[in-house]
């Protein structure tokens, strides 16, 4: 499994590249701050319903929660189910609170 900092994500962000971000926190959290990523919570992966994001399979897709260890696991479920091209934001939103939100 592959990782990315915040910092190489805001770049991208910042630069105005197109990320497919998700999010794999509870949608409470996704509400009280997200940088734009589909919330797709962990439980979903999980239980397998991927329907949803099918089409970026093949796409870079980058993972977030709170702290990245949802992340991480819903990362491995992605690439055991064939997903090409998956990407952990290391240290999720707590990092990215820490680094850029003052």
């Amino acid at each position: 499994m592959k990782t990315i900092t915040a910092e190489e994500v805001k770049a991208r962000l910042d630069a105005g590249e197109k990320l497919n971000l998700i999010d794999v926190r509870e949608p409470h959290e996704h509400a009280d701050f997200n940088i734009g990523g589909i919330l797709f919570p962990l439980g979903k992966v999980q239980s397998m319903q991927l329907e949803d994001i099918e089409d970026l399979k093949d796409a870079e897709v980058i993972m977030y929660c709170r702290s990245g260890a949802r992340s991480m696991q819903a990362s491995m479920i992605l690439e055991q189910s064939g997903f090409t091209n998956v990407s952990n934001l290391v240290g999720g939103m707590l990092n990215w609170q820490d680094k850029f939100v003052r």
